[in-house]
C-alpha cells in the first residue's frame, strides 16, 4: 500500500490514464444492446480508485482537458446551430429550449426546498439531463467565486456524486421514454406514424423498398447505332428519370455532352441513371459495349454548408442547383452518424452528409454548390484549434455581477461559444480550420474522459461520502428532473407546436444529447425516420444544457 500511495503522491497521472481506459473498456459492455457509457464508467472507476488516497492534479490539467472537449462540441454543433436560427427549424429549436428551461425550473425548486448547496445542484443538473459540460462549467463558476480551497474540493465532490448517482438513471429513463413512453403520451402508434411519413417524403406513393429512385443507379457505356442522328437532349428526354448522358468519344476524342450536340454511328457513350431507366435504353442507342475506363464514376461523401439548402426538401434542392446537379446522384444521406431515409420530400439540414456519385467533374460541380467535400487526407489545422480555444478562454474571463454573484461563462463556456463561431467559420470557407471527424472524436474522448477522471480522482473521497449521505434522494429527485422535462416536451411538441410525433420522438432524444435513444425509436418504428429530427435539437441542446452550469451556480450560491 506504501508503494501505491508513492505513487499516487509521485505520478498521479498514471491513475488518471488507467481510469480513462478501464472507464473505456467498461462503456463499451452491452448487455442487450444497453450500455451506459463511457463518460460515467470513466466517472464511477475514478471514484473508486479515489479512495485509495489523496490525488492532486494542478487546475491547468483539467481546464486544457474541458476546453479541448467543449471547444470540439461547438465546432461540430456550430454549422448546425447557426443554421437553426431560421423559420424552417423554428419548432425543434423551440422544443429543446422547452425542455432545457423545465429542466432548470425543476433543478431549482428542488435546491430551495431540500436546500441543496451548490454543487449538488449542479451535478443533479448534469446527470438527470445527461449532459456532461455542465459539470466542468459549473467548476469554472464555482472557482470564480472565491471560495476557500477545502469549500471549493467539497463543492466539486458534491457535483461528482450528483452526476454520479443520476447520470446513469437519467441515460436509461431516456433511452426508455422516447421509444416507448412518448408514443403513449401522444396516442399514436409510432410504427404506423412512420410509415405515413415514409410515404409523405416519397411524394404520396407507397414507400419502396431501399428508395430504389435515389440508390439503384449506375452508368452503362453503348456504342451508338440505332441512336444515330438523335440530339443529347431528345436521347435524354426520351429515356426520362434525370437520365444523363454522361461522356461521349467520336474516333477517340472526347466531345462534350451538351444538348444540342446529335449522336453519330459509331459513337461510345456513357449514360447514367436509375438501372432500370439505363437497361431499357438500349433500344433506344445500340449495343452495350465493356469500357472500363469510360465508366469514371466514384462517389463522394460533401458535407452540406449552403444555408440557402437548410430544411429545404431533395426536390427543392434539385431544381435549385438545376444544371449544376446533372449527371450526379444522391445514393445517401448522413445525419449525426445515421443514415437517414431518401424520398424526395425528405429534408437536409447544415451538417448532413451527402454521398453523391457520378463523374468526378460532374461531383465537384455540384460540390461548389453544395458545401464542401470529405477529405480522409484532411490534417488538422493546430494553429486554428489552439488560438480559437485560447480566445474562447480570454472571452471567459468576463464576468457581470447578479446580485452578489459574479455570472460568468468561465473557461469552459467561453471555449464552447469559441468553438461554435470557428465550426461556422469552417462551414463558411472551407479552405481554413480543418479539424476531421477522427480527430474531433478524439478530442472529445480523451477532453472528457481527462477531465472526468480529474474531477473522480481528485474527489474520490469526498464524492463517496456524499452519495453515502444523499443517494436515495438524489435518485428520486434526478427521476423527476429526466421525466417531467421529457414529459413537458412531448406535449409541447404534440399539441402546441404540432410537430410529426416520429420527428418529435427523434428531436426528444436530440434535445437531451442522448442520441442512442435514437436508435431504440428506429428499431420501435421500424424506420429510420426518427433520424429525421435529431441534428437541430441536439446542436440547441448541446448549447444550451451546457450553459446551466454558470446559471445554476448563480441561482443557488448563498454565500
Amino acid at each position: 500500500m506504501e508503494t501505491v500511495r508513492w505513487i499516487i503522491s509521485t505520478a498521479p497521472e498514471i491513475f488518471l490514464l488507467l481510469a480513462i481506459a478501464i472507464g473505456s473498456l467498461l462503456g463499451r459492455i452491452k448487455i442487450r444492446g444497453f450500455s451506459i457509457g463511457t463518460t460515467a464508467c470513466v466517472l464511477i472507476v475514478a471514484v473508486l480508485i479515489g479512495q485509495l488516497g489523496s490525488f492532486a492534479f494542478p487546475p491547468i490539467l483539467r481546464a486544457i482537458l474541458f476546453s479541448l472537449f467543449v471547444f470540439t462540441i461547438g465546432y461540430r454543433s456550430g454549422p448546425e446551430f447557426f443554421a437553426s436560427l431560421s423559420f424552417r427549424t423554428l419548432s425543434q429549436v423551440v422544443l429543446a429550449l422547452v425542455i432545457g428551461a423545465t429542466g432548470l425550473v425543476i433543478v431549482l425548486v428542488f435546491a430551495h426546498v431540500f436546500e441543496l448547496d451548490t454543487g449538488t445542484a449542479a451535478g443533479l443538473t448534469a446527470g438527470a439531463l445527461t449532459q456532461s459540460s455542465v459539470i466542468g462549467t459549473a467548476s469554472g463558476a464555482l472557482a470564480q467565486l472565491g471560495l476557500p480551497k477545502a469549500a471549493l474540493e467539497q463543492q466539486e465532490a458534491n457535483i461528482a456524486a450528483g452526476y454520479a448517482v443520476t447520470y446513469v438513471l437519467g441515460y436509461i429513463l431516456t433511452l426508455l421514454f422516447v421509444p416507448f413512453v412518448a408514443p403513449i403520451l401522444m396516442r399514436v402508434d409510432l410504427k404506423a406514424e412512420a410509415a405515413k411519413l415514409e410515404a409523405e417524403l416519397a411524394g404520396g406513393a407507397p414507400p419502396r423498398t431501399e428508395n430504389l429512385s435515389y440508390r439503384k443507379f449506375q452508368a452503362r457505356a453503348y456504342r451508338v447505332s440505332t441512336g444515330a442522328g438523335s440530339t443529347i437532349a431528345a436521347i435524354e428526354a426520351e429515356i426520362g428519370s434525370r437520365t444523363v448522358v454522361e461522356r461521349i468519344v467520336r474516333a477517340g476524342a472526347d466531345i462534350k455532352p451538351q444538348h444540342d450536340i446529335r449522336l453519330e454511328a459509331g459513337d461510345d457513350i456513357v449514360i447514367a441513371g436509375p438501372t432500370t431507366a439505363i437497361v431499357a435504353a438500349k433500344p433506344l442507342l445500340g449495343v452495350e459495349i465493356d469500357a472500363g475506363e469510360l465508366l469514371r464514376n466514384l462517389p463522394g461523401n460533401v458535407t452540406v454548408e449552403n444555408r440557402r439548402l437548410h430544411g429545404r426538401s431533395i426536390r427543392d434542392i434539385a431544381e435549385r442547383l438545376g444544371d449544376d446537379a446533372r449527371g450526379v446522384f444522391l445514393r445517401s444521406l448522413t445525419r449525426m452518424g445515421r443514415e437517414v431515409p431518401l424520398g424526395p420530400d425528405t429534408r437536409v439540414y447544415i451538417g448532413d452528409i451527402m454521398t453523391l456519385v457520378g463523374s468526378t467533374g460532374n461531383i465537384a460541380r455540384a460540390t461548389t454548390q453544395v458545401g464542401h467535400a470529405l477529405n480522409a487526407s484532411d490534417r488538422t489545422d493546430i494553429a486554428f484549434l489552439t488560438a480559437g480555444i485560447a480566445v474562447g478562454l480570454l472571452a471567459g474571463l468576463a464576468s457581470f455581477k447578479v446580485g452578489a454573484v459574479a455570472l460568468t461563462l468561465g473557461g469552459g463556456g467561453g471555449a464552447l461559444i469559441s468553438g461554435l463561431v470557428c465550426g461556422w467559420l469552417r462551414s463558411r470557407n472551407p479552405t481554413m480550420g480543418a479539424l476531421p471527424p477522427a480527430a474531433q472524436q478524439t478530442l472529445s474522448d480523451l477532453g472528457l474522459g481527462g477531465f472526468i477522471a480529474a474531477i473522480g480522482l481528485g474527489n474520490g473521497l469526498a464524492a463517496w461520502t456524499a452519495i453515502q449521505a444523499h443517494g436515495l434522494l438524489l435518485v428520486g429527485m434526478g427521476i423527476v428532473v429526466t421525466l417531467i422535462p421529457l414529459t413537458a416536451g412531448t406535449l409541447f411538441a404534440r399539441y402546441v407546436l404540432r410537430m410529426n410525433p416520429v420527428v418529435t420522438c427523434g428531436a426528444l432524444a436530440g434535445a437531451m444529447t442522448v442520441d442512442a435513444a435514437v436508435t431504440g425509436a428506429c428499431d420501435v418504428a421500424e424506420s429510420k425516420t426518427p433520424v429525421l429530427g435529431v441534428a437541430v435539437p441536439y446542436a440547441v441542446g448541446n448549447v444550451l444544457l451546457t450553459v446551466l452550469g454558470p446559471i445554476v451556480v448563480a441561482a443557488t450560491y448563498t454565500g
